[in-house]
């Protein structure tokens, strides 16, 4: 927060955001003051401030603000009083010629916090201890933002990351019947919200789903974001390399790449021997290898792994690695069972349907291995750990 806007809370008399402590005597009711901001029960999603060293009318108190005090007061967030630990920032400022110790607490999304075990709030410009009504209402905000990662607002992206041409050109007309497009006056940005590509807050912010889906650069906000090609002339990692290529950009350019790379590395025989008719058959069935790499695209852990969707293509197997295990109801030892499915994306998975490239949910490891078995190719063979998945799709002999 700048000095304007600090200013300009410091001599606002009825804002139930802040409170003024001429010294730090009673570092009781300065904790509960940080628990009532950081449980934001009015939901103004907006920080509450502690003016250390200023009197109840806004004027200077003419307290020596030091280093101990700001130790003091840093304290607060650690010492174990209040929990979970709340976010806060402790600074020593200059405002309208009097020096201030300054403590900003931001709202929590853990909500109810407690110090020592009482749920405070702000009740107007006063603090007090939370009904049961109001902890409840407390903690239906905290279930209302428990949102899948794929729903995360990105802060540091806006509007303007988003390709919202191709937003229009491409996903919307591919999401939404044509009849209630015909009929819809809304503007482009609530059309984003409405998909959950961007919150409904002003200004709006990019979901993590909408950066994915329609984002003109996805990767400078999820690094892991991509998919890493590598061909291997041979059948380890030591042998030389024949190709590489990183597929980035939104979902619809990258799959529609993967779909290309796949459809050039793919090797078709001939047998004119067999049968009467000349037969063909590919070394890897197309459709084995979409299902499980977009299978991969859309269950990967965005949120704690940096690592792509690595493909690596040897000579006698094609490897697919997913940075993500196994999520929900679907366990190391029931992976891969018919019936058995969880989203840790839920939205990505949305996006990948309304577009095309999902059919139904929850049989693509059934259709890849039905391919394969049409294909005269062995079964794909799995490696489930906690952290990853591995795919591993024998060469047809």
């Amino acid at each position: 927060m700048n000095d304007h806007e600090l200013e300009e809370l410091l001599i606002d008399l009825e804002s139930d955001r802040i409170e003024r402590k001429e010294s730090i005597s009673d570092m009781k009711k300065i904790r509960q003051s940080v628990c009532a901001f950081a449980n934001d029960l009015p939901n103004h999603r907006l920080p509450g401030v502690i003016f250390i060293g200023a009197k109840d009318d806004g004027s200077c108190a003419g307290l020596a603000i030091t280093d101990q005090l700001l130790l003091t007061l840093s304290d607060m967030r650690s010492d174990g009083n209040i929990l979970p630990m709340p976010m806060l920032t402790v600074q020593k400022r200059t405002l309208r010629g009097c020096e201030l110790a300054i403590v900003i607490t931001e709202p929590s999304d853990l909500t109810p916090i407690r110090y020592q075990g009482r749920v405070w709030i702000r009740v107007g410009p006063r603090r007090g201890i939370a009904s049961a009504e109001e902890e409840q209402r407390l903690n239906e905000k905290r279930r209302s933002r428990d949102l899948p990662f794929d729903l995360y607002p990105i802060s540091s992206a806006s509007i303007q990351d988003l390709d919202l041409d191709l937003f229009q050109r491409s996903y919307l007309a591919a999401a939404i019947s044509p009849d209630v497009l015909e009929q819809n006056e809304r503007t482009i940005e609530q059309q984003l919200a409405s998909l959950r590509f961007t919150t409904p807050d002003v200004p709006p912010l990019p979901t993590v789903s909408g950066l994915l889906a329609v984002g003109k650069s996805p990767r400078d906000f999820i690094p892991g974001a991509y998919i890493q090609f590598l061909r291997i002339d041979g059948a380890d990692l030591a042998a030389p390399i024949a190709d590489q290529k990183p597929i980035a950009g939104p979902l619809p350019q990258m799959l529609r790449e993967l779909d290309e790379i796949f459809r050039a590395n793919i090797r078709v025989a001939t047998d004119i021997q067999s049968e009467s008719t000349e037969l063909t058959w590919p070394d890897y069935p197309l459709v084995a290898l979409q299902q499980f790499a977009r299978n991969a695209i859309m269950h990967r852990n965005y949120e704690t792994s940096n690592a792509p969707v690595r493909i690596t293509w040897f000579s006698d197997r094609v490897e697919i690695q997913n940075p993500g295990g196994p999520f929900g109801q679907v366990t190391r030892q029931n992976f891969g069972c018919p019936g058995i499915t969880d989203y840790r994306n839920p939205n990505v998975a949305d996006v990948m349907r309304n577009l095309g490239y999902v059919q139904r949910f929850g049989v693509g490891i059934q259709i890849a291995q039905k391919a394969l078995a049409d294909n005269q190719n062995q079964p794909a063979e799995f490696q489930v750990e906690d952290h990853h998945v591995l795919v591993t799709v024998r060469r047809r002999r």
